[in-house]
């Protein structure tokens, strides 16, 4: 089942703020390169894909599904996971 996804108040000020385009979170978490669980919230996710158009760098989107949406917690471009070729 697909969720419909939620961005938060704080989600939406961080995209707006850092230049994140709704539709690159929206890919990240239709094909992520890669997911993490948080290590320290329990059911929240951590998606990690490619921007090219963003130079190539790692686009992490935190998120949890509840039983009715995808919400997005926050978004940003992480610099510990380099550019692309890095490894996860």
């Amino acid at each position: 089942m697909i969720l419909p996804i939620h961005f938060t108040v704080h989600a939406f000020a961080v995209m707006e703020e850092r230049g994140i385009r709704r539709k690159w979170i929206e890919r990240v978490l239709a094909q992520p390169e890669w997911t993490e669980d948080d290590q320290f919230q329990a059911g929240v996710v951590l998606a990690f894909g490619h921007i090219e158009e963003f130079g190539g760098r790692v686009l992490r989107v935190v998120y949890n599904d509840t039983q009715v949406e995808r919400r997005i917690i926050t978004a940003f471009f992480d610099r510990n996971r380099g550019r692309k070729g890095a490894l996860p």
